[in-house]
């Protein structure tokens, strides 16, 4: 007998910023308003047996160049390394890896939208992760209120940006997270997914489940607090480590040396206590789910911590006109700008 299936369509997301009045503006995700440079993990060293490749593309998600990449070199594209995803509606600047051996064979290399600035060899293939986050210049335009958008603007600074996965990742119908619940579940699906999407699906679900959790804090007020039981993590490092004490440790959650972390749920996951735990809990009998039906997912949905919120870095507001303002920030790897354009308009 088939389990009840749950609802796992996106829900709406409170606002960190919401007591502020709304802004009004509009963004427009075309190039000319919309530049992302990825801060890598390390730069090449000049010398190795890959070639990093600095390449700036218009209107060509990452995918498609590596797919052209591998066609005129003869690479196969697994060869290809990548730091991070980039949406073709923006100019983006980012590092591929080639072997070094297809050098000779880039000649031939042509893609509409795409340029290689630079090349430079390293020891090893660039791997999915390797990149500290990513710099962000966005234009905003007919903007309202522009004090209500900077007040929210340093809000955000100050708090830090709730640390949403973003719609795009749920798919065009919103239905990518019910996929991965019928994955788990042992359910039949329309499709017979391949590798990639199977990923996708799974990793959808962990991020609803992870997204309605931090929507809980936030309804709560409890976005930048320690709680009991929390596992906090340290801004420095990235290590984990469980609240004993939330009095010693809210000062520190308060300077931005430690965050709350939410469940990105897997058998590998640290897992709260009291409180905290029995939330998470609670949340996976909401959609019929324990934590041993993650361990069907095997790599897949290995599980791990994720940060409520992310610090805003490196910010900027630049007024263009008066009603147009151009915005500068950093913003981890995986964390999404389009989260903190949801809070400013």
């Amino acid at each position: 007998m088939s389990a009840t299936i749950p609802d796992l369509t996106p829900q709406p997301r409170p606002l960190l910023t919401a007591a502020i009045p709304q802004a009004g503006g509009m963004f427009k995700a075309v190039p000319e308003d919309f530049e992302v440079e990825e801060l890598p993990a390390y730069l090449p060293s000049g010398e190795g047996t890959h070639l990093y490749l600095w390449v700036e593309k218009e209107g060509r998600d990452t995918m498609e160049v590596v797919r052209e990449l591998a066609k005129a070199t003869g690479v196969p594209e697994k060869e290809i390394g990548y730091a991070g995803l980039k949406d073709r509606h923006a100019r983006t600047r980012q590092y591929l890896s080639v072997p070094a051996s297809a050098e000779a064979a880039l000649e031939a290399f042509g893609c509409s939208g795409v340029r290689v600035l630079s090349r430079t060899l390293h020891t090893n293939k660039l791997r999915s992760g390797h990149l500290r986050g990513n710099r962000f210049t966005l234009v905003v335009r007919d903007v309202k209120d522009v004090g209500a958008l900077e007040a929210a603007f340093d809000q955000l600074v100050a708090v830090g940006l709730p640390n949403a996965f973003g719609d795009q990742r749920f798919g065009r119908h919103g239905d990518n997270a019910l996929m991965g619940w019928k994955l788990l579940m042992g359910e039949r699906l329309p499709r017979r997914p391949d590798r990639f999407q199977r990923k996708l699906f799974l990793s959808a679900l962990q991020s609803e489940l992870f997204n309605r959790m931090l929507a809980e804090r936030l309804r709560s007020g409890e976005l930048a607090r320690a709680l009991p039981g929390d596992v906090l993590r340290k801004e420095d490092s990235g290590g984990l480590f469980v609240s004993g004490d939330p009095l010693v440790d809210q000062p520190r959650v308060e300077a931005f040396e430690v965050s709350p972390t939410g469940p990105i749920f897997g058998p590998k996951m640290r897992a709260p206590s009291h409180a905290v735990a029995e939330r998470e809990r609670a949340l996976l009998e909401t959609v019929g789910l324990t934590p041993g039906h993650f361990q069907r997912g095997r790599g897949e949905t290995e599980g791990t911590r994720r940060p409520y919120r992310v610090q805003v870095a490196d910010a900027g507001i630049e007024k263009l006109s008066a009603a147009d303002l151009r915005l500068t920030f950093s913003l981890p790897s995986g964390s999404y700008a389009t989260e903190l354009l949801r809070e400013l308009l």
